[in-house]
């Protein structure tokens, strides 16, 4: 079976195993209090251009999310998000179990807007209802679009107007930042939002994130609460030594060669897939894509690929998900629109 499946569903890079090796039989302190996550972090703040943020290595993508909102928000504070955002639909009321309410919202092309923002907030009325205080979106957002420069600088600005946060869940942010209509820079986004996180699990790593709180105001005890929502990790070094391993080089760096070589992948999918005349789900511009195909096309292809069906079959057509990563190799891809477009033309 051929998988494009997921951005994960392989090992690590062969640098990032290489480093772990090379440390394996160090001594170090734990919990991420190590010279590695040191080291690493201080990388991090290099390359976003601020020294006076904080950087957490976390183990992943809803550890980081449960705890930046548990730690900053106050019991009756809420955060606003897309009802296909990862902390609203696919973290099991994660969430919502340290009593924070997540109010959705419907999302245009899978982003949230200034105007959606403004929709929540006409939800509250007092202090009978919860108080919208964070924001949180994705980039790239779930359905594989990014926010350009001029977007989130909008959402930022009506955060500012409310009196909110604005944090961004960056499982994907490599795709992001190497998408070929990206605008928008890694240290313009520390500059934009008051947290966010650069995922590796979906970047070439084993697993781990780093956690960037560039609001000095929810730093407050923050060791505290990622130990309270059971994400410090006694070996902490090992995400350490995986982000020294991953961006090492600056520009050059093997997290951003990966995922340019992803997205690579997917465009030529789109490509293809777009020659032949397929209909696509969502505007995507990163490694995901999305691709509308008949039942009997979707049955066929589930014989040799591995890949998720999206939604449900609607008007004989089903939208599926295929995922590039780090590791696709091009000769998969050939013949998966080779395979696609025999199917998709009989």
């Amino acid at each position: 079976m051929i998988y494009f499946l997921s951005d994960y569903s392989q090992g690590a890079h062969p640098k990032v195993m290489e480093a772990l090796l090379k440390t394996n039989m160090e001594h170090s302190g734990g919990y991420g209090l190590d010279e590695h996550c040191a080291h690493a972090a201080e990388m991090i703040k290099d390359m976003i251009g601020l020294d006076d943020c904080q950087v957490y290595m976390m183990v992943g993508g809803t550890p980081c999310n449960v705890t930046i909102m548990a730690a900053s928000l106050r019991p009756y504070e809420s955060a606003v998000a897309l009802r296909t955002g990862h902390a609203y639909f696919h973290e099991t009321g994660a969430v919502e179990a340290t009593g924070h309410r997540i109010a959705a919202v419907d999302g245009v092309n899978g982003k949230m807007t200034p105007e959606l923002i403004d929709k929540a907030w006409e939800e509250y009325e007092d202090e009978h209802t919860p108080l919208p205080k964070m924001v949180y979106i994705s980039q790239p957002t779930e359905c594989g679009s990014i926010y350009s420069k001029a977007e989130l600088t909008a959402i930022r600005n009506k955060c500012r107007e409310r009196n909110m946060l604005l944090y961004v869940d960056g499982a994907r942010l490599g795709a992001a930042l190497t998408a070929e209509d990206n605008d928008l820079s890694i240290g313009e986004l520390a500059q934009l939002c008051d947290a966010f996180y650069i995922g590796a699990t979906k970047n070439g790593a084993l697993f781990g994130e780093a956690l960037v709180v560039c609001n000095g105001g929810m730093n407050d005890h923050f060791r505290f609460m990622i130990k309270r929502q059971c994400g410090l990790l006694a070996k902490g070094r090992l995400i350490g030594v995986q982000f020294e391993a991953l961006l090492e080089g600056g520009e050059n760096c093997i997290y951003f060669e990966m995922a340019a070589h992803a997205n690579k992948m997917a465009q030529m999918i789109r490509d293809e897939l777009t020659r032949i005349g397929v209909r696509f789900y969502s505007a995507s511009q990163t490694n995901q894509v999305f691709p509308m195909l008949p039942v009997s096309v979707v049955e066929e292809l589930e014989k040799e690929f591995v890949f998720y069906r999206w939604a449900p079959e609607k008007n004989g057509m089903i939208p599926i998900r295929l995922v590039t990563a780090w590791a696709t190799e091009k000769k998969d891809v050939e013949y998966l629109v080779r395979k696609i477009g025999q199917l998709y033309q009989k």
